[in-house]
C-alpha cells in the first residue's frame, strides 16, 4: 500500500507489506523486515520510481519509506542531515552539483566495498551497461579535475534520474514552412528567428533564461557544443574566449527572438510554454519531453519532432540531473545498497522507465517496449552518445562562480551590458575565487 502524506511542505510516501521476514530468502533473508528512510526529490523520475517500490518491498520484505522534496529544499535538508553523526536517511537522491560538496566534506559511502561483498553484490548487475557520461557525471569523484574518472578516482553515486539536452520541435511548422530539422547552430538559431515571423504571436524557442542558477545553466547548455569550457586544464577561466562569447551571443538570439516573457523563465515555464503551443522549440532536459505527448498536459501531442542538440563544433549534450548515494552517517548501509542496486538494475531501471522515468542504461533505450510507449526513445539513445560530462565544473567552489555567471548573463539579457566586457568580469572574479580556493598553490 502506497499513502502520500503532507505536512508542513513536506510530501512522505510510506510503502508497507504484510509480507513476513521469514517469507524472503536469499540475499535479501537478513534484511528483510527492515525498514529504509529515503529522501527523492518532487521529480517525475522518483515519482515514477515511487510507484514500483512495493514490487522491490514484495521481492525483498523490505520496506521503505520515502521523504520527498522539493529539489532545493531536498538540498537545504540533507545539509543538516548529513552533518550529524547519525543520520535519518539510509538512501539520498542529490543533484549532480551537490556531488563535489558531498563528497570533499566526506559525507557519501565509498561503494567499492559493497560491489565488492559477493552477498550484497549481484553478478547481473551489468554495470558496463550504464550510461558512461551519467556514471562520470554523477557517480566519480577523485579522478582527473577532481570530478571526474581516472586512476585516482572513486563511486560515490549511481545515475537515476541523470538527464541529457535534446531539441523537441513543431514538425507540423517546420514542414508548414519548409524549415528542416535543426543539425547545426547556425540552423538552430536562423529556425529561431524565422518562425516569429512566419507565425506571428509564435516564439522561436523557449529557453531558461532567469536571473541565476537558470541563466548560467541556459548560457553553459550552449558553451560546450561551441567549443567552450569554463576553465582550461590548469583552471584559469577562459570563459570569455571567443568561444564564451558566441555561446552568450546565441543564448542571446534565442531569448530575443523567444515567446513573451522569457526573460523570466525557469524549466518549467519554457516547457509550459512549448507544451501550450506558444514557442516552436524547446531545448533542455529528457526529463520534460514525455509530458510533451501526454493530452491532459499538452497541446502539442503528436506534433512534436524530436532530435539530438544541433552540433556546433562538435556534439556536447548536457549531463546533469540527480544521481542516488548512501550517507556516510545512514543506518542501514547494506540494505540501502540493495535498494539502490535494485532501482538501477536492468530490470529496475525498465520499470522505472516505462512509468516515465529517465533511463540509466543503454539497454533500457534499446527496449522494444519501451519504444513503443514512448517514440521519442530512440533519439535520445543516440544523443547519450554524446553526452558531455565536463560541460560544468563540478568543484567546491562552483556554487558562487555559477551564481555569478547567472546574475551577469541576466544583466546582458535585460539590460543589454556589453558581452565581451560582462564575461571579462566572470572570468577575473572566478580567478579570485579559485585563487582563495588554493587551485592555484601548484602552480
Amino acid at each position: 500500500m502506497l499513502k502520500i502524506l503532507k505536512t508542513a511542505g513536506l510530501a512522505t510516501a510510506l510503502m508497507t507489506t504484510t509480507a513476513m521476514a521469514a517469507g524472503h530468502g536469499g540475499p535479501y533473508a537478513e534484511y528483510a523486515g527492515t525498514t529504509l528512510v529515503v529522501n527523492f526529490p518532487a521529480h517525475p523520475h522518483y515519482n515514477a520510481a515511487i510507484k514500483v517500490l512495493p514490487e522491490f518491498t514484495k521481492e525483498t520484505g523490505i520496506e521503505v519509506e520515502v521523504d520527498q522534496l522539493p529539489y532545493l529544499k531536498m538540498r537545504e535538508r540533507q545539509t543538516l542531515e548529513l552533518a550529524q553523526d547519525e543520520g535519518e536517511y539510509d538512501l539520498i537522491s542529490y543533484v549532480v552539483f551537490s556531488k563535489a560538496d558531498y563528497v570533499f566534506a566526506d559525507q557519501l559511502e565509498n561503494l567499492a566495498k559493497y560491489f565488492m561483498n559477493p552477498k550484497l553484490s549481484d553478478p547481473s548487475y551489468d554495470a558496463n551497461d550504464l550510461i558512461d557520461g551519467y556514471v562520470q557525471n554523477i557517480g566519480v569523484a577523485g579522478g582527473q579535475k577532481g570530478y571526474l574518472p581516472g586512476p585516482t578516482g572513486s563511486l560515490f553515486g549511481i545515475p537515476f534520474g541523470s538527464e541529457t539536452s535534446v531539441l523537441a520541435y513543431r514538425k507540423d511548422i517546420f514542414e508548414k514552412h519548409g524549415i528542416a530539422e535543426p543539425e547545426t547552430y547556425d540552423q538552430l538559431l536562423e529556425a529561431a528567428c524565422k518562425i516569429p515571423e512566419v507565425e506571428p504571436g509564435m516564439g522561436g524557442m523557449a529557453s531558461r533564461a532567469a536571473s541565476g542558477h537558470q541563466a548560467s545553466h541556459a548560457f553553459l547548455l550552449h558553451l560546450a557544443p561551441l567549443g567552450g569550457r569554463v576553465f582550461d586544464d590548469n583552471w584559469k577561466p577562459i570563459i570569455n574566449n571567443a568561444a564564451g562569447v558566441e555561446a552568450a551571443n546565441a543564448l542571446k538570439t534565442i531569448v530575443d527572438c523567444g515567446p513573451e516573457g522569457a526573460m523570466s523563465f525557469g524549466p518549467a515555464e519554457a516547457a509550459n510554454s512549448f507544451a501550450n503551443g506558444e514557442s516552436a522549440m524547446f531545448m533542455d532536459s529528457i526529463a520534460f519531453m514525455p509530458g510533451f505527448e501526454n493530452p491532459d498536459r499538452s497541446k502539442v501531442v503528436g506534433k512534436v519532432g524530436y532530435a539530438m542538440h544541433p552540433k556546433g563544433v562538435r556534439r556536447g549534450s548536457q549531463t546533469g540531473g540527480f544521481g542516488i548515494a548512501i550517507p556516510k552517517n545512514a543506518e542501514n548501509k547494506e540494505a540501502a545498497f540493495l535498494l539502490m542496486q535494485w532501482l538501477t538494475s536492468k530490470k529496475g531501471d525498465l520499470m522505472v522507465a516505462m512509468e516515465g522515468g529517465n533511463p540509466s542504461r543503454f539497454s533500457t533505450y534499446q527496449d522494444a517496449g519501451l519504444n513503443e510507449k514512448f517514440p521519442f526513445s530512440a533519439t535520445f539513445g543516440e544523443a547519450l552518445k554524446y553526452a558531455d560530462p565536463d560541460w560544468r565544473p563540478i568543484i567546491p567552489t562552483w556554487g558562487k562562480i555559477n551564481a555569478d555567471i547567472g546574475t551577469t548573463m541576466s544583466k546582458v539579457l535585460t539590460e543589454g551590458l556589453d558581452i565581451q566586457e560582462a564575461l571579462d568580469g566572470v572570468a577575473e572574479r572566478a580567478e579570485a575565487i579559485m585563487s582563495d580556493a588554493g587551485y592555484y598553490t601548484w602552480q
